[in-house]
């Protein structure tokens, strides 16, 4: 008898971006071994009170951290190859 997958869209999906980056990935080393949060005090003088909301400092230092280590050399590029690998994210 042949059989046949009948596809229904789940209302919930139950998926953690974790759990699919193996445990010896060297960005997941970097995670647990490195507090970035130093980071806000650090930078806090160079930014204003009004005006538009800038990137977050941890997430521009990790997206700096993250081209160094991967070579890349520009910044489209980075934010290129970060969008489309998981154990960047």
């Amino acid at each position: 008898m042949q059989g046949k997958k009948i596809y229904q869209e789940k209302l919930f999906i139950n998926f953690q971006l974790s759990d699919q980056i193996p445990v010896d990935n060297v960005y997941r080393h970097l995670k647990e071994q490195i507090d970035f949060s130093f980071l806000y005090i650090l930078t806090k003088k160079y930014y204003g009170q009004e005006g538009q909301k800038s990137i977050d400092p941890v997430v521009f230092m990790k997206l700096m951290l993250a081209g160094y280590l991967e070579n890349l050399n520009s910044d489209r590029r980075i934010i290129n190859i970060v969008g489309m690998r998981m154990d960047i994210l």
